[in-house]
């Protein structure tokens, strides 16, 4: 199976601070990719570089073989790649369905759209409200109610759910649960389920081994700038990852080429 993504010999500089070292990725279709690493191992570096927040100084991205340079974010979801980021980028005074289709909305047909640049709401909170149900979470009543006024769980569904929607090739996800509670989390982690069921592949950074371990196919070890290793959770254990990823423990050469 060829990778929906890859990036190969990455490298990212701040000055005299190297974030991204030659660093390499591949992810499949269908799988949920974990990214893990020690804090300021460059984990985010490479998962701003795919999404298109920041522009590597060397290196190569593919997207399904083809090779792609983004030079915004918004570059990269038109090319089919969404990210929900880890302070989910939501505006709390606008409705869910306004945030659904925040900076993508859409106008009325005829001269009203055309000219006048009216929205079509109806169509909008149509569309934002089957999103919902297809991942559970009509729990929210109104469509037009205010994001502030949800859980933390409910708006991280609701950034789910608005990734989910629009990603039409894969989805990445910066620390899905870091701000949650038990309940809210596995709630989070349901939906990342759902998303993965429904055909998409998934990049998922996260610090939360019992939620790694759980949900991945592959985890992408991330160290020192670039890829350690890639393993799969069945054939290691989770103080295996933590060794590896601190440099405490050497992983296999057979593991440390993959």
């Amino acid at each position: 199976m060829e990778p929906i993504l890859t990036a190969r010999g990455l490298v990212k500089r701040y000055g005299r601070v190297t974030a991204l070292d030659n660093a390499d990725f591949d992810l499949y279709p269908g799988e949920i990719l974990a990214v893990i690493g020690d804090n300021g191992a460059g984990k985010s570096s490479l998962i701003k570089a795919i999404s298109g927040a920041i522009r590597p100084d060397e290196g190569e991205i593919r997207l399904e073989g083809k090779p792609v340079s983004f030079s915004s974010p918004m570059e990269a979801r038109e090319a089919g790649i969404e990210t929900v980021y880890q302070n989910l980028a939501l505006s709390p005074a606008l409705s869910i369905a306004d945030n659904m289709f925040l900076g993508r909305e859409i106008r009325r047909s005829g001269p009203l759209g055309q000219f006048f640049r009216m929205l079509d709401r109806p169509k909008m909170e149509k569309i934002a409200r089957e999103k919902l149900s297809e991942l559970g979470l009509m729990t929210i009543q109104n469509i037009n109610q205010a994001v502030e006024t949800l859980s933390g769980g409910q708006r991280q569904g609701v950034a789910v759910a608005r990734a989910a929607a629009f990603g039409s090739k894969l989805v990445i996800m910066d620390e899905p649960t870091a701000a949650l509670g038990v309940k809210e989390s596995r709630k989070v982690l349901e939906l990342i389920l759902d998303v993965r069921r429904r055909g998409l592949p998934i990049v998922l950074i996260s610090h939360n081994m019992p939620h790694v371990f759980e949900v991945a196919d592959r985890i992408h070890i991330h160290r020192l700038g670039k890829r350690l290793c890639v393993i799969n959770p069945k054939d290691y254990t989770m103080s295996d990852a933590v060794a590896f990823m601190t440099g405490a423990k050497v992983p296999p050469e057979a593991m440390a080429a993959a």
